[in-house]
């Protein structure tokens, strides 16, 4: 597997400048561009897989989101929001020079593109939401929050890559050799072993998420959801706690009414890694022709029809 290109943007914070990372895959001239963003504490290197599949049709850009993987982290913690990465997404798309952009967003991610795509003038051409919308169960919150920021310390590549499997059922069957290119770049030397990746204090504005804060939140998220006019794809993990199935389907039926996809044996969240979720990416990305309505992809080869 070839490796991706490691850059940098400066981009503005409430305390001054901070630089965020992002890999990039294909030619650098290339002007069609796709964005992956991932989610909560991952980093961009969860796409490798995708970002080969796209190899000599897109560039492919994976940005690590500022408190991630190789890029700063925030003196003020509570820049740690949804409307601030959007603000660094755009100034990273400046910076890229991008004609088309498509964006494939992964739980975080999708909220990120989500806000993107809401604004006026967005340069936007399609947007793929990896189970997330503007409801996030209730359940899924307390779940990360178990885990978020927690101190934590391993020895060895194969003890971090077993503890992280531990929170990370959702993600659906993998190899060992796919969890442990997975865990890899989620991981940072210190001392005789490695810690998390991610600053510690992207939990401090998570944990002030009261019930009303979140009702706020969602109120806020349809109205954004219903400004979005591009293209829009909807991935589900059929298992998943933070997408319900409810919400999935009020998403077909308002905003830009997507086609919604959703995969068997997979929680929260699908990683685009196996085969089927590839080329449901794909299909979408490049235009091929695609059935409408709500489908399920599970570990065979074909569309089942879903309910």
């Amino acid at each position: 597997m070839s490796e991706p290109r490691l850059n940098f943007v400066q981009c503005l914070d409430g305390r001054g400048l901070h630089r965020m990372a992002y890999w990039e895959w294909g030619d650098p001239a290339d002007r069609r561009v796709l964005v992956c963003a991932h989610g909560l504490s991952r980093q961009g290197r969860d796409f490798d897989t995708l970002a080969q599949a796209f190899s000599g049709q897109r560039r492919v850009v994976c940005p690590d989101v500022v408190g991630r993987g190789r890029s700063d982290w925030l003196a003020d913690p509570m820049g740690y929001a949804i409307p601030a990465y959007v603000a660094d997404m755009v100034t990273l798309l400046a910076r890229l020079d991008a004609e088309s952009v498509d964006w494939v967003g992964t739980s975080m991610g999708g909220l990120i593109g989500l806000g993107l795509a809401s604004l006026s003038g967005s340069p936007l051409r399609s947007l793929v939401l990896n189970d997330v919308g503007p409801v996030i169960e209730p359940v899924s919150l307390q779940r990360i929050g178990s885990y978020l920021g927690q101190p934590a310390h391993w020895k060895t590549v194969d003890e971090a890559a077993d503890a992280l499997w531990a929170i990370s059922q959702g993600f659906g069957p993998h190899t060992r050799a796919q969890w442990l290119a997975l865990t890899r770049p989620q991981l940072k030397p210190e001392g005789d072993g490695f810690k998390p990746h991610y600053d510690p204090a992207i939990a401090v504005p998570f944990r002030l998420i009261t019930p009303e804060l979140a009702k706020a939140g969602e109120a806020a998220l349809w109205q954004s959801y219903d400004r979005v006019a591009c293209r829009t794809l909807l991935l589900r993990g059929a298992e998943s706690d933070l997408l319900s199935a409810a919400t999935a389907q009020a998403m077909t039926q308002r905003g830009p009414k997507p086609r919604l996809v959703e995969f068997a044996g997979v929680g929260h969240a699908p990683m685009l890694i196996q085969p089927e979720q590839v080329a449901a990416v794909r299909e979408f990305v490049l235009d091929a022709p695609s059935h409408e309505g709500t489908k399920e992809l599970g570990s065979g080869p074909s569309f089942l029809d879903g309910p």
